[in-house]
């Protein structure tokens, strides 16, 4: 009977950890899409637009001149197939997708949380100079 109980405390403290673990990554998500418009507002006050598509790789530094905005564009935690995220297949299945707008005055980067966070459902959204959602 002892040992059941410990079987049965010991699986509930797993799920609960697993959880955590996987509301500690959505917030991480959200905090890096922050993160990453924080630096494009950054890069856009001193530059008069958004960068260019291929310099916002993950791993890339993000700098105008001599000013960095931020060190390494963020890349999603892992694993990418929380909740309603999809497992990656193809890059912009669960990656940070940044896309430059028209005339460089404007942005849109897609992301997916698999559960919710503050106000956003999980699912994928979209950021842009507007806000997060």
């Amino acid at each position: 009977m002892v040992i059941a109980i410990i079987g049965l405390l010991s699986t509930l403290s797993i799920l609960a950890l697993n959880t955590a673990r996987a509301r500690s990554r959505d917030a991480r998500r959200v905090a890096d899409i922050k993160q990453i418009q924080t630096a494009l507002e950054m890069y856009y006050n001193d530059a008069s637009a958004y960068p260019e598509d291929a310099s916002m790789a993950p791993g890339l530094r993000l700098s105008f001149g001599s000013s960095t905005y931020i060190a390494a564009i963020p890349k999603p935690p892992t694993p990418t197939n929380d909740g309603d995220c999809p497992s990656i297949t193809v890059v912009a299945d669960n990656e940070y997708t940044y896309a430059l707008g028209t005339g460089k005055s404007t942005y849109t980067i897609r992301y997916c949380i698999g559960s919710p966070v503050n106000d956003l459902a999980a699912g994928f959204h979209t950021a842009n100079p507007a806000g997060i959602w």
